[in-house]
């Protein structure tokens, strides 16, 4: 047995704890730090031959799509939001025309930065006629017909879950204008 007694453990702690004062939060600390996302610059409006076209496709709870060639590993970190997203665009109540315009921007603008992982949050379409995720369907739709989208997948639920997506962007795109 030890030469101190509870009392002068007690007195020691105490006295190493002079002047400290505990932090007052009443929060969590965050699994990751998020960047705040950042504004588009202004850029030319898309020409003709760019625009998006509307294709019939279903838009289930969970969006998933790749192109051949990307490795399942790959993916499945995307799907776990193992990749970092670099940016991200918030198209919360937008109107469809304007959020199309906004997404081939963001798209273009990640892309001449060279980033490798995005967010896109289009919401869950609670506000929605019908409560039907419109702009979810669009992005869902106008997502794969970017060619400098390689995948996407619905966001893990502490992200955005089915309100946002990932998007895994070509390393080095050069599209044709």
């Amino acid at each position: 047995m030890s030469g101190h007694s509870q009392n002068e453990d007690d007195a020691a702690f105490k006295e190493a704890m002079e002047g400290v004062s505990p932090l007052e939060t009443d929060s969590a600390e965050p699994y990751r730090k998020r960047r705040a996302p950042l504004p588009l610059p202004k850029e030319r409006e898309p020409e003709d031959g760019e625009d998006l076209v509307d294709l019939s496709l279903e838009t289930g709870d969970f969006l998933e799509f790749r192109r051949p060639g990307i490795q399942n590993r790959l993916f499945r970190d995307l799907q776990r939001g193992l990749l970092e997203t670099e940016a991200t665009l918030d198209m919360h109540g937008m109107r469809v025309v304007d959020a199309r315009k906004a997404l081939v921007r963001f798209l273009a603008h990640s892309s001449h930065l060279g980033l490798r992982c995005v967010r896109i949050i289009h919401g869950k379409g609670r506000s929605s006629p019908n409560e039907q995720p419109v702009l979810k369907q669009k992005t869902n739709q106008w997502l794969r017909q970017r060619e400098e989208v390689l995948a996407f997948c619905t966001a893990p639920r502490w992200d955005g879950g089915t309100g946002a997506v990932y998007v895994l962007m070509r390393r080095s795109w050069q599209g044709t204008r």
